[in-house]
């Protein structure tokens, strides 16, 4: 490790900044501010208020069948431009962090074990620095994305279960995963990036009637159910060294929340699958009909 680029954080964990690393391409677009960055202080603020995300979940729970029984019987709103605005900030801070951590992603992966990603303390490979930084954000990020169901309320368009759920469950899982420093963290936060990048920007531009016709609805859902055969993959990979491991106890994967994560992920890709299903073959099937 190069001195230049190691640095340590205030748990006196040893890291590498991943900016410094490749300093004449990638980590010329890093700003000062990024660099470093130890995320000790907000993280302990986390880890002693675990009833944060328990309040924000009940009171999203309640807006939702607030907002729907005050909407019953009112017009729909037009607020187009100020959801393409909010989708289109969605996409571009996406975007970012998937800049920021797919690199660290495949950096680990070829200078690490596949065991030591999944294994290692996050603070040594990838939780602390400019990594850590964008981690930290991804996993905040998940309060105000909470906004997407207040879009389809005043709109009045069909709330489903797959849409609330998955806000709930996700916020949830990655507050639990970052208070307890899981290390398979990363991984699932590149992969959310890189989707919710795509993803945002196909809703700005459905929002804006500026999509072209090659970028279709079925690319997000086929980019969505990838993320979750992936993270059913990495999950089992990370019982396996866990179980593996586990009377040494040098693996650091909380069983349960590893168990959380299967669950979440097989339940993803039932419900992601079956929506696919209903809304491309169906569909498909009703126009050959009228065709016919």
């Amino acid at each position: 490790m190069s001195n230049q680029c190691s640095g340590i954080s205030q748990s006196g964990k040893t890291y590498e900044e991943f900016s410094c690393l490749y300093p004449n391409t990638l980590g010329k677009t890093y700003m000062g501010w990024e660099k470093h960055y130890d995320p000790k202080t907000v993280l302990s603020w986390m880890q002693n208020n675990p009833i944060v995300p328990v309040i924000a979940l009940i009171a999203y729970a309640l807006l939702i069948v607030c907002g729907r029984n005050a909407m019953k019987d009112r017009d729909a709103w037009k607020w187009r431009r100020v959801l393409a605005l909010w989708n289109l900030s969605l996409s571009l801070f996406s975007l970012i962090g998937a800049i920021r951590t797919v690199p660290q992603l495949l950096h680990n992966l070829y200078t690490l074990s596949l065991r030591d990603n999944l294994c290692r303390d996050p603070e040594e490979t990838y939780g602390t620095g400019s990594s850590g930084l964008w981690v930290q954000l991804f996993v905040l990020s998940k309060f105000p994305e909470l906004l997407d169901t207040f879009f389809i309320v005043i709109h009045k368009k069909p709330l489903i279960f797959l849409h609330w759920y998955h806000h709930i469950t996700v916020l949830a899982y990655c507050w639990h995963s970052y208070v307890t420093t899981s290390p398979s963290g990363l991984t699932f936060i590149a992969m959310n990036y890189s989707v919710h990048a795509i993803m945002y920007g196909y809703y700005f531009l459905m929002a804006m009637k500026m999509k072209p016709k090659w970028f279709n609805a079925m690319i997000v859902t086929s980019a969505q159910i990838s993320q979750m055969f992936v993270g059913i993959i990495v999950t089992l990979c990370a019982f396996y060294y866990y179980k593996k491991e586990e009377s040494e106890g040098t693996c650091k994967i909380e069983a349960e929340n590893n168990i959380a994560a299967f669950i979440m992920y097989g339940s993803y890709l039932l419900l992601f699958a079956q929506f696919f299903i209903r809304r491309y073959f169906k569909v498909s099937a009703i126009k050959k009909k009228k065709v016919v």
